[in-house]
This record gives C-alpha cells, sequence and structure tokens, in this order.
C-alpha cells in the first residue's frame, strides 16, 4: 500500500451518481490513479433520504476507485451541496504574549487557538459549519498578514469566513461514510471547489459565476476575489427533464433517460425535424416514430424555466457586473445547444468546462475532481485553520481566555451601480422545484420516417453519466 499521506480521496454524492476520484500527490502534481462512478440510490434533488441505499452505492463506488489504484481508502474528503448554506464573516482575538505581557513568537498553536475564538458564536440549533477560511492575521495592529506563524506578538486576531450548513444534512453525510467504513478528512463546500477548478486564476479574481448542472439540481456560484460571495440553488436538474420526455411521450423514465442523452438538444432551433427515432411508448405494441426537433422542445421547455429562475436571482444581487461571464459544468452542460441557450438568456458570455484528465473528460467528474484539487492546493495557514475545526487539535493551555466577535452580514447591497461589485457575504437561496410552465411543445411531432441521427452522438451519453 502506498504512504496514505500522499494520497487524497474526492467523493462526490450526487442525486444521479456518486464519485469516488483517488489522487496521489507528488512534488506538487495531483495524478489521479483511480475512479469509482455507481448510480445513486437512496438521494432526492441532492438530499439523502435513505442512508442505507447511499452506504451501498458508496461502497460500490469506492470499490472501484480501490481496485484501479490496487490500494485500499481509510478516509475522504465530500463535498457538501449548498443547500441552504450561509455565508458569515467571523472574527477571533487571542493573547500570545508570556505571562509577564512580554511578546513572544506565534507558533501552530496560537492559530488553533485564534481559530476557536473565531468560531465561538451563538449557532442556531439546527445548523453547523462546514468550513471556515482566513482571510488574514492581524498582530499587534499590524494587518494583512497572511500567515502569523514565527512573528513576535502580544495580540493576535484572525478575521475569516465561515459556511454554515443545516446540521441534518451535514449528519447524514457523515453518518453515510461512517456506516461504509470510512473517515470523513475534511467537508468542502462543493460550488467552491468546483469553481477553483473550473475558473482561472483571473476570473476568480475579477468575479466569474459558476452553474453546476446536477442530475437532482442545479446551482449557481459567485465567485468575486477567489472567494464564495452568493449561492442559489434550484431544485430541478436533469432528472426534471427526464420526468418531463417520460410524460409528454408516454415512456418509461429510463427510455426517457437515454432518449435525453442520445438524441437530446437544449435548443429546438438547433435540432431537425426530418431526423427521428422509435420511441417505446406504454400501452402501444409498436414504437411510434418521434422527431429530434420535438424531443428538443420538450428539453428546451424545462431549461429555460430553470435558467430564467436563475437569471432572476442573480439579478437581484448584481452579478451579472461581474467581467466573467458564466461557466457551466455538470452532467446536463454536455448537452448540444446548452451554452447556446444560456448566452440568449443570461446575456453574458458562457463557455463550458470539461475536465482534461485522462478517462474523465465530462463535465459531470467537474466536482469530483474539484475536491480533490481544493485540498492538494490548500496553504499550510488554510490546513491548520481547517484543522482546528475538523478536530486535528493540539494542546492548548487553558489559562488562555479566547476573546470571539461575531461579524455577521446577510444582506447583499443591490443598490450598488458602480462597475465595482459589492464585496458583501450573502445567505442563499433555495428555491423548490415547479411544475413545468409549458411541458407540450408548440407544435405537433413530425412522424416522418427519415434517416436516423449519426452513431456518433452515441458518445454524448458518457457524458451524463
Amino acid at each position: 500500500m502506498m504512504d496514505n499521506s500522499e494520497i487524497y480521496v474526492g467523493l462526490d454524492i450526487g442525486t444521479t451518481s456518486i464519485k469516488v476520484i483517488i489522487a496521489e500527490h507528488v512534488k506538487g502534481q495531483a495524478n489521479i490513479i483511480g475512479y469509482g462512478n455507481t448510480k445513486s440510490a437512496g438521494l432526492n434533488r441532492g438530499v439523502i433520504v435513505d442512508i442505507d441505499q447511499v452506504v451501498a452505492t458508496i461502497r460500490d463506488a469506492v470499490n472501484q476507485a480501490e481496485k484501479k489504484a490496487n490500494l485500499d481508502i481509510s478516509e475522504v474528503t465530500v463535498g457538501i451541496p449548498a443547500n441552504l448554506l450561509q455565508i458569515e464573516k467571523c472574527h477571533g482575538m487571542v493573547s500570545v504574549s508570556d505571562e509577564n505581557g512580554n511578546s513572544q513568537e506565534i507558533t501552530k498553536n496560537d492559530v488553533y487557538k485564534v481559530t476557536q475564538a473565531a468560531l465561538v458564536q451563538n449557532l442556531p440549533p439546527e445548523r453547523d459549519v462546514i468550513d471556515i477560511i482566513p482571510d488574514e492575521f492581524i498582530v499587534d495592529g499590524f494587518d494583512g498578514i497572511k500567515d502569523p506563524r514565527g512573528m513576535m506578538g502580544v495580540r493576535m486576531e484572525m478575521h475569516a469566513v465561515m459556511y454554515t450548513g443545516p446540521k441534518t444534512i451535514l449528519h447524514n453525510i457523515k453518518k453515510c461514510i461512517q456506516k461504509a467504513g470510512l473517515k470523513v478528512k475534511a467537508t468542502v463546500v462543493a460550488p467552491l471547489a468546483t469553481a477553483r477548478l473550473a475558473m482561472s486564476d483571473a476570473e476568480q479574481d475579477f468575479g466569474s459565476i459558476l452553474i453546476d448542472m446536477g442530475g437532482g439540481q442545479t446551482t449557481a456560484a459567485v465567485i468575486h476575489d477567489h472567494k464564495l460571495k452568493y449561492t442559489y440553488v434550484d431544485q430541478e436538474g436533469g432528472d426534471y427533464v427526464t420526468r418531463d420526455i417520460s410524460v409528454v411521450l408516454n415512456t418509461s423514465i429510463e427510455n426517457a433517460e437515454s432518449l435525453k442523452r442520445t438524441y437530446g438538444f437544449a435548443m429546438a432551433n438547433q435540432a431537425s425535424s426530418e431526423d427521428v427515432f422509435p420511441v417505446q411508448v406504454v400501452g402501444k405494441q409498436e414504437p411510434e416514430q418521434v422527431s429530434e426537433e420535438y424531443l428538443a422542445e420538450i428539453i428546451e421547455a424545462r431549461m429555460r424555466q430553470v435558467f430564467e429562475k436563475i437569471n432572476r436571482s442573480l439579478n437581484d444581487v448584481n452579478a451579472f457586473q461581474l467581467p466573467g461571464g458564466i461557466i457551466l459544468t455538470g452532467g446536463m452542460a454536455a448537452l448540444p445547444g446548452i451554452r447556446e441557450l444560456a448566452e440568449e438568456i443570461f446575456g453574458v458570455s458562457v463557455k463550458i468546462y470539461i475536465p482534461q484528465e485522462m478517462n474523465l473528460r465530462f463535465p459531470s467528474f467537474s466536482q469530483v475532481i474539484g475536491l480533490v484539487n481544493y485540498v492538494t492546493k490548500m496553504s499550510d495557514i488554510e490546513r491548520l485553520v481547517k484543522g482546528s475545526l475538523e478536530g486535528n487539535t493540539i494542546d492548548i493551555t487553558a489559562d488562555t481566555i479566547p476573546y470571539a466577535d461575531s461579524m455577521i452580514s446577510n444582506n447583499f447591497d443591490t443598490t450598488a451601480v458602480s462597475n465595482d461589485y459589492v464585496d458583501d457575504y450573502v445567505e442563499t437561496a433555495d428555491v423548490e422545484p415547479q411544475d413545468l410552465q409549458e411541458t407540450q411543445p408548440k407544435h405537433k411531432q413530425n412522424k416522418k420516417k427519415n434517416g436516423i441521427l449519426s452513431k456518433a452522438k452515441n458518445f454524448m451519453e458518457s457524458f451524463f453519466d
């Protein structure tokens, strides 16, 4: 077995599939040496509803990855969905002087203490901390310090960003992992990890929007100044598109999913009214012929509804002032025509992110690869701060009494009219799914038996896995 200190494992518990990535970190590079991908069970719209079913699928995905990597894993970094996520500023202050009040050198022990001080605030009983990321340290009034270790001081402060989520979601995820025989090494806010992978340094700095188009839900995340500033979750995803196809065409969910992957387009004007394919209809012996255009109209109706709700939410927080545009990823981002539809609705530049790792060049793998990328690129000081949250504490002297001051801002300033993006941290928005406003396509299906689509389109099917 390889040295586990150099092994990082990412776990993505998604509504459509559960994915595991094993990476070996060598000389600053993370090389993927194993992966697993299993169809999900026990999840609904990104939330665990049956622990035993999820445990079984996690074990299956882990076994696949272990066989490919030829090693056993014991701990994972797991992504936490943005459902009801809250983003808050926090502040802690501790004394680092000796018994006589003289300044002394700051150690990692002091970093742990100031992190604990920052975490001392009254969270509602139904919420828990997912992650904490330091913004800056202040030593004896000198601010802008990224790593205070080795400096001399009497007093140290830390300003940080804290991400909290529903305790139920966190507990259920950790319980499933533990029952699968694994330990939770770290929890990471999933949109933040994906953005770190999908966005360039400039896009994270000047500001961009990530839209992760999953099976159970669609998540929009606003990144600016390398920080996650806002998230919006629409609990409609690729599974809703599949359901629409099933209802309109009177076919099974399995057939509808296959049709979406093989013949689907996000915009009807890109599809052909002459190319048709057979659909097995419930209650009929012979399959019916359905046109590519008719199927695209069903898909477009749902995707327009999702994008329009996201558009309104992002407009409310002035997110389109950011120059970086939109990056699409997730399984549904592989649908032909999705970029053009997004550009039409959002009115900004849109691109699709696809990972470049061998055998994983599908947008559905962005999140799990992003988890490994995130933890391998954390700085030493970020690891120390996160270690305090995860319980990897060291001895802390009892005579040091920390002082904590919570500074919480959940109101996003939407009155700004300048080109500068408002630098606030905000509460996220979750939206329940709605019935499709326009399920029936505009015109009747064309049943002409013309040539079937090229077999090359079947390659798109693997994009959604």
